[in-house]
Formats: structure tokens, sequence, C-alpha cells
């Protein structure tokens, strides 16, 4: 049957919960057992007051640029109890589930890379060859990468940063998910960040991460298996963007697994 696709496969997804949930529910359809073992948690930043003045300098700008849907699920609930988002000015995102998140408060046009999901692939779209004089405010958690701000202002653009949320590694015991992966447990691991790459590697200690180097890691980012290259993991899954994407490269790689 179709929806026993991934029965017996054990999946360590590694996102924040919030995040989470989709992915898990589509693994169970498919009869796969999701573990969540979030490395990343997201909160508000401690100090809202420079968000709360960049929202209410909104109209000076010519782009608004979100980095994540947890950015868009921190600034625009705020911008709708203080003002309606003005009509100039554009709005920018380097993925499509960002995209969706800014779609469902109200921004329905969106510049977003059809190739990619990350700096790279946004820096590459035509409508920011060109960004002499243009005013421009990146809506960000803390630090970050500085790829998109500093090519923006090589292209002649003036750019501001703003956080407006706060990255964490959780406080996790590891000791639950060792055993059992330890035991065949964990089939596959989904790595969607750099970041959160290095926090798990952190968070397992040794004996994890000799587990994680036997165990096949699928991301849809290069920046990813680059970072996972360079820390030792050869066994490394292409899949395609988004929970779909994610889901197909599990199928397709389960599926040859069991044809040899």
């Amino acid at each position: 049957m179709v929806l026993d696709r991934l029965t017996g496969k054990s999946i360590l997804i590694t996102r924040p919960v919030h995040q989470a949930g989709n992915l898990a529910a589509r693994i169970k359809e498919l009869g796969g057992e999701p573990w969540l073992f979030p490395v990343l948690e997201i909160s508000d930043s401690e100090n809202k007051q420079p968000l709360l003045d960049m929202i209410a300098r909104l109209d000076d700008f010519d782009l608004a640029v979100f980095v994540s849907p947890n950015a868009v699920e921190r600034v625009m609930p705020l911008v709708h109890a203080e003002r309606r988002w003005p009509e100039h000015v554009r709005v920018a995102t380097v993925g499509k589930g960002t995209a969706r998140a800014l779609e469902h408060h109200g921004i329905p046009i969106v510049i977003v890379p059809e190739d990619g999901s990350d700096s790279e692939a946004l820096l590459r779209v035509p409508q920011l060859q060109i960004m002499q004089g243009k005013r421009i405010i990146i809506f960000r958690g803390n630090g970050g990468r500085k790829l998109l701000g500093d090519t923006l202002r090589d292209r002649g653009a003036s750019v501001d940063y703003v956080e407006c949320y706060r990255r964490h590694r959780p406080e996790v015991d590891p000791l639950p998910l060792l055993k059992y992966w330890r035991d065949n447990g964990i089939q596959a691991v989904v790595i969607s960040s750099s970041e959160g790459l290095d926090n798990l590697f952190d968070m397992i200690g040794k004996t994890g991460q000799q587990l994680l180097r036997a165990t096949t890691v699928f991301t849809a980012h290069d920046r990813i298996e680059c970072k996972a290259r360079e820390l030792d993991i050869r066994k490394i899954y292409r899949t395609p963007l988004g929970d779909e994407g994610t889901v197909q490269g599990l199928l397709e790689y389960f599926e040859k697994i069991q044809s040899h």
C-alpha cells in the first residue's frame, strides 16, 4: 500500500517544535515513525523597541526582506496592530514557505526565488540586481549571515537589519534518543539549517556523532551538505525543497535501498 511506504522507518526531525508538525504528520501517514528532537528554539527578542521603531518607519523603505517564517510571525502581527503595510514597500523572502506565511498575513505579492531557498538564490532574482539608491530593511533573527546585506550594499542599496526573534540551542537530555538510535532505531536524519546541524552535533556528544555518521542525513541545501562534510558526515541525500520535497526524498531513498 502507498500509505505503508515508510513502515519500519524511524526518522529524526531536528526542526523547532512549532515547525515540525506537518512533516511529522506526513511521515506518520506513510507508516513511518517521526522522532522529534529540536536543535533550535525560537523565542522573542528581549528588547522589542528597535523592531517597533522600524515598523513605525516602514514608509522610509523601498523593500523589506523576511529571512524566515519566524520573522513573518514575529513582525506581521505587530504591523497589523499599528498600521497598514505601505503599498510602495515591496516584500522579498528567501523561500516559498516564508512567502506562504506572508500571504497568510495579507501580503500576496512577494519576490521569491524559484531555484533555491537561501540568500544566494534570492540575490539571483532579476528584481534585486539594480539596487542603486534603494532603501532596504531585513527582518531576521539574532546574528545570521551577512551575505544578503553586504551584497545589496555592493549593488548600491542602503541596508538596515532588525532582530525580531532569537535562536537558542535547547537544553535537552539526549540520552533517550541515543539509546533508541543505538538500538538501530533511527534510519534517517532530517536537517534544515547549518546552525541546527552544528547544534545537533554538540548536543549528542561523541557517541551520538558516531551514530550520526552512520546514518543518512537528508537536506535540501548546498550549505548544509558542505557543513555535513566538514563534520565528516558522508551519507547525505539531497531532497527537493519543502516538506513534500523531504518526503519525496525519503521515499526515493528507501525505495532504492529496498530494490537493491
